[in-house]
């Protein structure tokens, strides 16, 4: 009686109904060439098909095995639902009985509970999905959600678990092993054991020719062969490669809600291109592991990467560390960028009407209590613009700035979208430290690789973008990216910037790291070698390479010409096959002279042997002397905030190149 009173509540509106029958489904990425690259991780790991993308002999073989007159009842069984109802008043569990629309509802609506009560309201669901849709519906429901094992649910997902193939591609074969799993996903698993999925395989087979679908030529054929299940997976995606995967989803589900990501059956087209991709997880294996990995169980140093296209700001590929964390140290980490910080006050020399050929005294000089040193505690006499930036001299850079006034430096470097400047405070980086990277928060490789390529671009800038288009499982497309470039710079003072920084990697501190097309970037290293960076772009493509430890421990002599250049020229030489050849764009008005040091010969030659030397040598007397900054604050000792900010705070005078 208490199961007949419960149908009053059993039949649902078409609303509901139709919400019921619409399964969770994982979301797909694609890369930039539109290939599949990665599925999102969830509960149920489902991709809905089409009924005409699902062919006969696979949906014959489920109807042989599990509801053979399927075709001709209204949805239930009644033989088969006496059978159970009599079981079960003689006290024994509910066996058999149901029809694929009784499953199908039990599946969409009902618990798993074996009661009488559940088969009554089972029933009377079926029926009226038979009264609302078509066989065809029906059966392309239940095969996109009952569960086949493995996590997989839905016959297409289950073809790619167990096959690597769409269910489309199925043979005979294939189709019997799946037919097989239902009624008892562990236990018929084909991975787990493949002798009782061969007994019942062979039995789906049996009745697909009992039924006519299939001749007896045909069973024997598919029975003898061989099947070749996939190697069970270990996981979705590569450790590094997830970093990009990982960036996406949180931005998709920043704007649309986990639910919609991980159940939505979104398809997201993304700029990730594999091949650089793979080029840029080859090259980061060129990080020597310099101690063990740290109480995290983490390797140390970590590493972060990134490359962006400056024409469209797309992101190419992405490397957010070494190991399975979460901090993805190309987007998150905020590290102290050393000399890689140069070329935004050359830049605003450009744009204040200097050029490569400009003079600037490098000689003594002081701001308040503070003495900048160069590299060594030499100093080059009056040498050009040119040859003060390629050699990363610290002392014309910190002049520069305080003629200029810090403030432009920090309103162009914002232009070019570096976000973590401090422009008040106590703590601020309107000072003359900030010429040299020493910054109150410092900057990340995301944001770096980006303002390079802006230079690289004559100054227009294009906010780094990662997804092209998010498509719904209905087809409809619910986001599309749309380009807003701005011009934010002087395209004349960004093309004689990256004149002069084309020098570093032909004569500089990263001479012979050229690509072989036209190519710029900068070193930088923070002191007692904590950070070390190399940043570095062609024409259509910009790439940022941090080195560092989480922990902000010195790497020893870690350098920005050493492992990050080494990683970047290795990335870069690979990645570049991919892009055209092209010159930089020289704009109307832009001038690029040589110029002419005025000095000692014997210093230039010194100079040269030193740029050979790679950074090795610390500035002992330079960190000894500085005890304020430009404005007679003290600098902050060496910090490390928590994730996601990554901060270590040095002293301003002694950046290395």
């Amino acid at each position: 009686m208490t199961a007949l009173l419960s149908l009053s509540c059993t039949k649902l509106s078409d609303s509901a109904l139709e919400e019921g029958l619409v399964p969770d489904a994982v979301s797909q990425f694609y890369d930039n060439k539109g290939k599949v690259v990665y599925t999102t991780a969830s509960a149920e790991h489902r991709i809905p098909v089409k009924f005409d993308q699902i062919p006969k002999h696979v949906r014959y073989a489920f109807i042989s095995i599990e509801d053979n007159r399927f075709y001709e009842h209204g949805g239930i069984d009644y033989r088969g639902t006496l059978r159970a109802l009599v079981s079960n008043i003689l006290g024994h569990d509910v066996q058999g009985g149901s029809t694929i629309t009784q499953q199908l509802a039990k599946n969409a609506f009902l618990s798993q509970e074996r009661t009488i009560t559940r088969k009554i309201k089972e029933a009377f669901l079926a029926k009226q999905l038979e009264n609302k849709y078509t066989k065809n519906e029906i059966l392309t429901m239940y095969l996109n959600q009952i569960y086949f094992g493995e996590g997989s649910y839905g016959v297409e997902s289950a073809a790619l678990t167990y096959f690597g193939k769409h269910v489309r591609d199925l043979d005979l074969t294939e189709a019997a092993c799946l037919a097989a799993i239902p009624k008892s996903p562990n236990y018929f698993d084909p991975m787990e054991n493949p002798q009782a999925n061969k007994e019942r395989r062979d039995l789906v087979l049996d009745q697909m020719v009992k039924y006519g679908h299939i001749t007896q030529a045909e069973a024997d054929k598919a029975k003898a062969a061989k099947l070749v299940i996939r190697q069970p997976q270990k996981g979705t995606k590569k450790d590094v490669q997830g970093y990009f995967f990982d960036y996406v989803s949180q931005l998709i589900a920043q704007k649309f809600g986990d639910d919609v990501l991980y159940k939505g059956g979104l398809k997201i087209y993304t700029t990730l291109d594999s091949n650089m991709q793979a080029a840029a997880e080859k090259a980061i294996t060129r990080l020597p592991d310099i101690y063990t990995k740290d109480p995290d169980h983490l390797t140390q140093p970590q590493v972060g990467l990134i490359a962006i296209d400056p024409k469209t700001g797309y992101i190419k590929a992405m490397i957010g560390g070494r190991g399975q964390d979460k901090f993805n140290r190309a987007v998150q980490a905020v590290r102290q960028p050393g000399s890689a910080f140069k070329p935004f006050v050359y830049l605003t020399a450009m744009d204040n009407g200097m050029n490569a050929a400009t003079l600037i005294d490098d000689s003594e000089y002081s701001v308040g209590s503070w003495k900048p040193q160069n590299y060594g505690r030499n100093y080059h006499g009056k040498i050009t613009l040119r040859t003060a930036l390629k050699h990363s001299y610290n002392v014309p850079a910190v002049k520069l700035a305080m003629q200029l006034g810090p403030e432009k430096i920090i309103k162009n470097a914002k232009a070019l979208g570096i976000t973590t400047l401090v422009e008040s405070g106590a703590q601020n980086d309107v000072n003359a430290a900030m010429a040299l990277g020493g910054l109150t928060k410092g900057v990340s490789p995301i944001e770096m690789a980006a303002a390079y390529g802006t230079i690289g671009n004559n100054g227009v800038y294009n906010k780094p973008v990662a997804i092209l288009k998010i498509v719904d499982r209905n087809g409809k497309v619910i986001y599309e990216h749309k380009p807003s470039a701005k011009q934010v710079v002087s395209a004349k003072a960004a093309y004689q910037t990256t004149d002069m920084l084309m020098d570093v990697l032909v004569s500089g501190t990263a001479a012979g790291a050229g690509l072989g097309r036209p190519a710029a970037g900068k070193t930088g290293t923070t002191d007692d070698y904590k950070d070390a960076w190399f940043v570095g772009y062609t024409p259509n493509l910009s790439c940022a390479v941090w080195i560092g430890d989480d922990r902000s421990r010195t790497m020893g002599v870690m350098t920005g010409s050493m492992a990050p250049l080494s990683i970047w020229n290795a990335f870069m030489t690979q990645a570049v096959k991919e892009v055209p050849y092209a010159n930089f764009t020289r704009p109307a008005g832009a001038v690029t002279p040589r110029g002419e040091d005025i000095g000692k010969e014997e210093d230039k030659d010194k100079d040269k042997d030193k740029d050979k030397d790679k950074e090795k040598d610390t500035d002992k007397k330079g960190q000894a002397d500085v005890k304020k900054d430009a404005k007679g604050q003290k600098p902050t000792k060496d910090t490390q905030t928590r994730k996601p900010v990554v901060s270590n705070k040095p002293t301003a005078s002694s950046q290395k190149r």
